[in-house]
């Protein structure tokens, strides 16, 4: 998997606005990045990163967890069912990539998001699987949508 920088967290790379390209019928997202745009390859395989986090069912599910409330170890293992070294292995993966914070207070560790822009991106994920297949799958039909975060 490609690392990102360090401190970077990958969930800035996706803002959510549309903008209509050249033909009407065709929307391309306009992803912002530290104020600019995506240019060039490096900016792509980190949103490639990104989505390479993110789809990992396990990891998606923990980032719920942690969207609704900071939680220790002890308690996303209790809310799972997955092992304690399971649950540490993804959260190692979501800090790494800037995904997850953790506040240690003596022997405890707490685990938070860290860039509310990757609640967004898995809400939408959601929302996306529940959408209704288009009639014709080949056309950008809702493609002008526009979503806000």
């Amino acid at each position: 998997m490609a690392a990102a920088p360090r401190g970077l967290s990958l969930g800035r790379a996706v803002t959510g606005r549309i903008v209509p390209d050249y033909d009407e019928r065709i929307a391309i997202c306009s992803c912002e990045w530290w104020g600019g745009r995506v240019r060039d390859e490096v900016d792509l395989t980190a949103a490639a990163a990104l989505f390479k986090v993110l789809g990992n069912e396990s990891r998606l599910r923990l980032l719920r967890l942690l969207a609704a409330e900071p939680r220790t170890v002890g308690a996303l293992v209790s809310a799972t069912g997955m092992s304690q070294s399971l649950v540490s292995q993804h959260l190692r993966t979501l800090r790494q990539t800037g995904l997850a914070g953790a506040v240690r207070r003596g022997k405890e560790v707490t685990y938070s998001v860290a860039d509310a822009h990757v609640t967004h991106v898995i809400a939408d994920a959601l929302a996306h699987v529940h959408e209704p297949a288009p009639a014709d799958a080949g056309t950008a039909t809702g493609a002008e949508e526009h979503h806000e975060h």
